[in-house]
Parts: structure tokens; C-alpha cells; sequence
């Protein structure tokens, strides 16, 4: 039987992180084929790491099918180790507690965005270092390459710098909401 693969790009960004008053933005692109979606949004007094998680949880929600399998880069360390290391599988058991007995933080993100990967046949995470540029040398971007590859990136170097220059645009998407709300 034939598996839908659909690539999920996405990227946080949060101007004035950790300060009490901030505008973060989240991006998204989903492709499936030739066929992009951009999607993009924000909230006001927020943190990066929600913002990683929500344009996932965005992308997720536009998916009009059930049942694919998605191939989803980040430059997020937070969202990518969670699902390659399981670490909800960790949280759900200790009842969202993290190692050291602490509530997990954003925990209803992660909730949500745990209820909408399941509905999927299958998932793979991909760490995308983040602002690098694909118009680069390539001998600039070989060392990241080889990084993203120990990492178990497994694509080719044209796919790794697809990569790169979906999370330039993810990276832009997040910024619109910031830039109208300034």
C-alpha cells in the first residue's frame, strides 16, 4: 500500500524571550509533492519553546487526512529530542513529571500535539541547524551537513540544503507576526 508522505517545516521565534511583556510568531510550510502550504501566526507574551510547539501543532491541524506519514525538521532541540529520545512516553508515565519531579512545562501543548501526531501512521524528526544560509558555499555548509548526518539526518546534501532554506522561510513566517505587532 501506498504511505502519503507529507514534510513538515516549522520554526518558533520570540522577540523579547523571557522578558515579561515579548511577541513570539511561529511558521510553518507543509509540503506534500510540488504542493506547499505556508501557514503562520503568534501570540503576545509567550516563550520561543511555545512557539516551536505551536507551529507544529498548527501544521498538524491543517492536515485534512488522517493516516500519512510525516517527515517533520525543526531547528528546535526542545521538540525534536522529545520525540526522538520519547521523552512523553517518560512524561505520561510519571504523570507529566520530568526526571527531577518537576511539572513538565507546556505540558497542554504537548498534549495536543501528541493527540494529533497519533493520528498519523508514522513520524521522523529532523534536526535542521538553525540560521544557516542555503546560498552559502558548500564547503561552508559541509561541516553542518556532517553534523546534521551524525545526527541521523539521512538525506542527501541537495535534501540538507532544502532543508536549511525551509527553515530561512519558517524562520521569516515566524517573524511576520512579530514585525506587525511591534
Amino acid at each position: 500500500m501506498y504511505m502519503k508522505i507529507v514534510e513538515i517545516f516549522t520554526d518558533g521565534a520570540c522577540s523579547g524571550n523571557q522578558n515579561e511583556s515579548n511577541i513570539g510568531g511561529w511558521g510553518c510550510v507543509l509540503r506534500y509533492g510540488r504542493s506547499e502550504k505556508e501557514l503562520c501566526g503568534g501570540e503576545c507574551d509567550t516563550t520561543n519553546n511555545r512557539m516551536e510547539l505551536t507551529a507544529l501543532i498548527e501544521g498538524l491541524r491543517a492536515l485534512k487526512e488522517e493516516g500519512l506519514s510525516l517527515r517533520i525538521f525543526s531547528d528546535s532541540s526542545y521538540l525534536v529530542n522529545c520525540f526522538r529520545g520519547k521523552w512523553y512516553a517518560s512524561w505520561e508515565k510519571n504523570g507529566w513529571k520530568t526526571a527531577g519531579k518537576k511539572p513538565v512545562e507546556n505540558k497542554e501543548l504537548w498534549l495536543e500535539l501528541l493527540s494529533l501526531i497519533r493520528k498519523h501512521a508514522g513520524f521522523e524528526f529532523f534536526l535542521v541547524k538553525g540560521h544557516l544560509n542555503p546560498d552559502w558555499p558548500d564547503e561552508r555548509l559541509e561541516p553542518h551537513y556532517k553534523k546534521f548526518r551524525e545526527q541521523g539526518g539521512d538525506l542527501s546534501f541537495e535534501q540538507f540544503k532544502d532543508a536549511v532554506a525551509m527553515n530561512v522561510r519558517c524562520d521569516a513566517l515566524a517573524n511576520v507576526f512579530i514585525n506587525e505587532n511591534r
